[in-house]
């Protein structure tokens, strides 16, 4: 016997499919602004000069990029409210793991465009009398930005995918409340398949736009 399928279980609850959207869009917009700032800080940590900053920095860096995220997330969740008293929320739990991790992705990023830039260029400008920070500001960073975006969007992009595993600690994600309906309503197919394609389309386009906006950049450079 053929199965039925009937997609009308998903437009009848459409408004709870989209609510679980908006909530992987709050997740991942996020982490993606918090990644970048922690991304930042821990580049400059480890390309700082004193080892006693560099050394530990590289270490966290290398500790976040290799574990895998959903171990962090568990132990974010899980363990770190046992160490600190206090009881995390899923969104919260799911904020510091996605950050930490992306944000030591986003640092190797920052750290190789930064110096990919020619020791000339910095030789060159402080024979100008630049200060560091103004060397920085005007010659090394307009260059190195320009070569940090393919990575950096890259990064966002396996971040974004990545908030799916939010649904392992409830957050209210789509793929979470995909769950919960397909467990009421005895249809994960036509709910799970709706998700899947969903994905695909709503993936697609941000893959689409990223690439747009790496042509741009590439001919504003030629």
């Amino acid at each position: 016997m053929g199965y039925e399928w009937d997609f009308s279980y998903v437009f009848k609850n459409q408004n709870i499919l989209w609510e679980g959207f908006l909530g992987t869009l709050q997740i991942g917009l996020s982490s993606l602004f918090f990644g970048i700032i922690v991304g930042l800080a821990f580049a400059a940590l480890r390309m700082s000069k004193y080892r006693a900053l560099s050394i530990p920095a590289t270490a966290l860096i290398e500790f976040l990029r290799i574990t895998p995220l959903m171990v962090q997330l568990f132990w974010v969740y899980f363990a770190l409210p046992v160490l600190i008293g206090v009881r995390l929320e899923p969104f919260t739990a799911g904020l510091i793991a996605f950050s930490l991790q992306s944000g030591a992705f986003f640092a190797e990023v920052f750290r190789g465009g930064i110096q990919s830039i020619d020791r000339s260029q910095w030789e060159g400008g402080r024979s100008l009398g630049m200060t560091s920070l103004k060397l920085m500001r005007r010659i090394i960073l307009p260059q190195a930005v320009r070569r940090m975006i393919p990575p950096l969007m890259e990064r966002s992009f396996e971040l974004i995918k990545g908030t799916t595993q939010m649904a392992a600690i409830s957050y209210s994600d789509l793929l979470y409340k995909a769950m919960v309906l397909s467990s009421q309503l005895y249809r994960p197919v036509e709910i799970m398949t709706f998700v899947a394609l969903f994905y695909l389309v709503f993936l697609t386009l941000v893959s689409f736009g990223m690439r747009m906006i790496e042509a741009r950049i590439e001919h504003a450079q030629a």
